[in-house]
């Protein structure tokens, strides 16, 4: 039975209610959910392919319901200013949201949570990693994602979709995907006459319609313009975004409640200013903040995306350590994250602003055993070129690497600024291989 066209809002806590009743119960469920950097995009992309599905569920689906989990503890979403900025545009709270601590402890969740008895599909990643991979990989049954093709999701995902495809977002391509459904259920949706309370006005069903509608509308859309910057990063963005972004925008233009007040250039500005506050952060948290990680021939790559310069985090290094000098402090901290998480390969990726006005990335990788050096070694000699690495220099003048008996470091300007961690992350795979 499909659920009800309803608000986000409603949708969640329903869905947060079904998850308990199926723990509890040993029943049934699906699962959507995205990567474990737990990013916008994976965040907006989970939300919007689990509300409109349930609405309009196949007649072969797993469960009505499909439940969109924020692939991380509650406590990480307090190191997400872009997400605690979007959220009242929607009408939710951080308690509506369904992250790792609604799920049993990892230690016992295979018995809690039998895999016989889920089904998950994934959006913006397509392989299950993690304790969740170990357990649940055989239970993924679909995927939306625009990074490398993984071979990890079946070919046949018989009434869900199997989509891999280059977009600047993967919340376009589900958009996307979910345009014809989310229009039927928008166009069904006929005024019965009733009215609900918004603020101090009456509104009736057709205007609660298309509210909800832009209340989910400003979430997959200030995705697309974080990973586009506003549709103009000519290497990122895809038809694909254009039009989801037109598409999403619309929907939003036709709400009165909110076209009223809105406006795209400052709407993405609001957004993406929140995402670069690093403000009363700790390194430890800026690291963790949009970190993935992989095990690939028995080594294990962890990768952070920082939207600081290096400069700025060895700056916040001195300043938790006293005014240290900052390698003194920054390097022990970088090391200290990685051996906490039992690392081979650590890579940091920084993005900034030059003073001139230009976008730049740095590139810090560090192998800390003698395969992970040699892994290491291969990808800055095969993958230079097309990264476009360059030496970077600190405060002294010098090219930034160091080599002991047991590990490896250095540090690059990457000159090629189109290439994101989608793509750092399989040249680092393929060196490790």
């Amino acid at each position: 039975m499909a659920v009800p066209h309803n608000s986000l809002r409603s949708f969640l806590v329903l869905a947060k209610r079904t998850l308990r009743n199926a723990i509890d119960r040993s029943q049934k469920i699906t699962f959507v959910i995205g990567n474990e950097s737990a990013d916008l995009d994976s965040f907006t992309s989970s939300l919007i392919y689990a509300y409109v599905r349930s609405s309009t569920p196949t007649p072969h689906a797993f469960t009505p319901l499909y439940v969109p989990v924020t692939n991380i503890p509650f406590s990480g979403i307090q190191l997400r200013p872009e997400f605690l900025a979007l959220l009242p545009r929607a009408n939710i709270e951080l308690q509506h949201l369904i992250t790792l601590d609604d799920l049993p402890d990892l230690s016992n969740i295979k018995s809690k949570l039998r895999p016989e008895n889920t089904k998950w599909i994934l959006v913006d990643h397509n392989s299950l990693q993690g304790v969740l991979g170990s357990i649940y990989s055989d239970r993924v049954g679909g995927v939306i994602d625009h990074h490398g093709e993984e071979n990890k999701v079946p070919k046949d995902t018989v009434s869900e979709p199997r989509i891999i495809a280059k977009a600047g977002s993967c919340t376009s391509l589900v958009t996307e995907y979910c345009r014809e459904t989310w229009d039927a259920l928008s166009n069904s949706a006929m005024p019965s006459g009733a009215t609900h309370g918004q603020g101090d006005e009456l509104v009736d069903d057709s205007t609660m319609n298309t509210l909800w509608d832009a209340q989910v509308a400003q979430l997959g859309l200030a995705s697309i313009l974080i990973d586009t910057s506003n549709l103009k990063a000519k290497e990122n963005t895809t038809e694909h975004d254009i039009k989801a972004a037109e598409y999403l925008e619309a929907k939003i233009m036709a709400c009165p409640l909110v076209s009223a007040r809105f406006d795209r250039s400052k709407f993405f500005t609001e957004i993406d200013t929140a995402k670069k506050d690093m403000g009363g952060l700790q390194l430890h948290d800026i690291l963790r903040k949009d970190y993935k990680e992989w095990a690939e021939r028995g080594l294990k790559l962890g990768i952070s995306s920082v939207v600081k310069p290096i400069c700025f985090l060895q700056e916040n290094a001195r300043r938790e350590a006293n005014g240290q000098n900052p390698d003194d402090s920054f390097l022990p901290a970088i090391r200290k994250f990685s051996k906490d998480r039992d690392l081979d390969i650590y890579a940091l990726m920084t993005t900034s602003t030059s003073s001139e006005g230009k976008f730049q990335r740095e590139l810090l990788l560090w192998a800390f055993t003698a395969d992970a050096t040699s892994a290491a070694k291969k990808f800055s000699g095969t993958a230079g070129g097309e990264l476009g690495l360059e030496d970077w220099h600190g405060s002294d003048g010098r090219p930034h690497e160091e080599q002991s008996e047991k590990d490896w470091r250095k540090v690059w300007w990457q000159r090629n600024v189109g290439h994101s961690r989608k793509r750092v992350a399989p040249l680092l795979r393929e060196a490790m291989s």
